[in-house]
Order: structure tokens, then C-alpha cells, then sequence
């Protein structure tokens, strides 16, 4: 299969050479030269543009970082035109970054215009997922669109959900983020209030894991440095899901439940201190470095 795959940041780049590995002819861009360059040497093809990176393409993978920037490649921005208006033939067109379900909605809407088949498939399961291949995929569009997107999304990831209509793939990582969110911060303030009590963090994580109280966090991503192998914590929070990422998507479910009506209390919480942790200057690291903040003050 011909695949142009648009945005190859810690995510995307590892997903699409997923896709090279599985043998589709992959063409790759990016606004980071390094990124293309990395591809190039995974076998991936480079192009000078995404409008000529999907030439030709049976299906368009985006990877982007907001919706802005999603809605700017389809849709076009600033009065250049998307990719909505360029693209040859009927590519399925796949969105896996994790936008807004309203600005999925709106690109939704302006490709079935054209008669093209859109789908958000937002991902779980973070750089590690995408690296060994086993993320999560949400998807939302229709039937058709799923099913014909379902052998290549497994080239990439290992579940593979269809979650409704376009935008119910992001309501659903939306949700999933937002208690990914609440669950690190609770871990990090468990973990930081037992060893100012005379725990070892790694006993105390271990307990917890066996316990009432196990989850995600505990499980694969402690965010306690070095209690876990090859997590962010132990090589000083760099790579992973940034902070500022985290902080975006607690962003936009608190944007979804003003639009509902819905009571997060918790959700907003984990968005005020995600965002906190974000100005104080950590929002380039790994979101498990909200353990840092519970331990201002002592030396580390």
C-alpha cells in the first residue's frame, strides 16, 4: 500500500517506520529535517511538502501536534489551500493526532464535501507503544472507513477500537487522557508523601502495585526515578509524552465538559497542576516529571 505520513515527531516517527518495516511504500514529511533524514535511513521515501508526499497515496496518516495544525493541512490555512484540494484520486484520510472532536468534526465535514473518507484515530499507549507496535487506536468515522483501515492501523498498534462516528475517537482519548492525567498526578503525590516518610519508593511502588490502589502508572511508567527500567523517570524525563501535551489534553476535556455541562473536579485538578508544572518550566518533559513537583524543596 502507498502511505503519506505527515508529522514525525515522538509519536509519528516510530509509527511509520512501523509501516516501512511492514512493507508499504511510505513517503514521509515533516518540518524537521532530522525527522525525514531518520526515515530515509529506515527505508521510508522523503518528499518536499505534504501535498507531494500524498501524491499518488492510497492513504494520507497525519501525526500532528493540535488541531490547528490538523485543520491547516486539510483544510488549508492563511489562504493557502489544504490538502483537501490537492490530493489525486480518493486516498482514505487518516487523523491520528489527538484534536478537539469539533475540529475533527469540521475536517470530517469538508472531506465527506469532497467525497473523501476521514477518520480521527487517535492513539494509547505512548512512545514506547509506538516503538513495539502495540498502541491503542480510537477510531471514529464510519463503518467503511474502519474496516478498511483496520489491516494497516495493525501494523501499528494492537487494539484497534472503533469508537462511533467522526470526533467519538477523540472524545474517547479525550476521557483516557484525562484520567491518564489524574491517575500520574495521584501516583506522584502517593509515592512522593510515603518516602518523605521513610518509604523506599521502589517497595512502596511495588505494594501499591499488588494493592487497591495499582494502576498505569505503577504498572509500566513510574514516575519515580530509577524504581522503574527504561521508563521516562530514570532517564531524567526526556522523550515520552511531554508535559505540554498533557497539559493540551486536560485542556480540551475541560473545553468538552463546559460544552456538556459535565462535573470534572478531578480532571480540572490534574489540568492545574499540569499546567503549574508547565510554567514552571518542565513542559518539555516527560508528563511523569509532575513527580518533581511534589518534591520541591529537597535535594534530589
Amino acid at each position: 500500500m502507498k502511505i503519506a505520513f505527515i508529522g514525525l515527531g515522538n509519536m509519528g516517527s516510530p509509527m511509520a517506520i512501523n509501516l516501512v518495516k511492514a512493507g508499504h511504500d511510505v513517503t514521509v514529511f515533516d518540518l524537521v529535517e532530522s525527522a525525514i533524514q531518520a526515515l530515509e535511513a529506515e527505508g521510508a521515501k522523503r518528499a518536499a511538502s505534504a501535498e507531494v508526499a500524498a501524491k499518488g497515496a492510497d492513504v494520507v496518516v497525519s501525526m500532528l501536534p493540535a488541531g490547528v495544525h490538523v485543520k491547516g493541512l486539510y483544510m488549508g490555512r492563511d489562504g493557502n489551500p489544504g490538502l483537501l484540494d490537492a490530493l489525486e484520486g480518493k486516498p482514505l484520510l487518516v487523523d491520528s493526532s489527538t484534536i478537539a472532536p469539533d475540529d475533527a468534526r469540521q475536517v470530517g465535514a469538508a472531506a465527506a464535501e469532497r467525497g473523501f473518507t476521514y477518520l480521527d484515530a487517535p492513539v494509547s499507549g505512548g512512545v514506547g507503544g509506538a516503538k513495539a507496535g502495540t498502541l491503542t487506536f480510537i477510531v471514529g468515522g464510519a463503518e467503511e472507513g474502519y474496516a478498511q483501515a483496520k489491516p494497516l492501523l495493525e501494523a501499528m498498534g494492537k487494539n484497534i477500537f472503533h469508537a462511533g462516528e467522526v470526533g467519538s475517537g477523540q472524545v474517547a482519548k479525550i476521557c483516557n487522557n484525562m484520567l491518564l492525567g489524574i491517575l500520574m498526578s495521584g501516583t506522584a503525590e502517593a509515592l512522593a508523601l510515603g518516602v518523605k516518610n521513610g518509604m523506599d519508593p521502589a517497595v512502596l511502588s511495588e505494594i501499591m502495585k499488588q494493592s487497591s490502589g495499582g494502576n498505569w502508572a505503577l504498572n509500566v511508567y513510574n514516575p519515580w526515578p530509577g524504581v522503574m527500567e527504561g521508563a521516562a523517570a530514570s532517564r531524567d524525563y526526556q522523550g515520552g509524552f511531554l508535559t505540554d501535551l498533557m497539559a493540551k489534553d486536560l485542556g480540551l476535556a475541560w473545553e468538552l465538559a463546559l460544552g456538556s455541562k459535565s462535573t470534572v473536579p478531578m480532571g480540572s485538578q490534574a489540568r492545574n497542576l499540569f499546567a503549574l508544572h508547565s510554567a514552571q518550566g518542565s513542559g518539555q518533559l516527560d508528563f511523569s516529571s509532575i513527580q518533581t513537583l511534589y518534591r520541591q524543596g529537597e535535594d534530589k
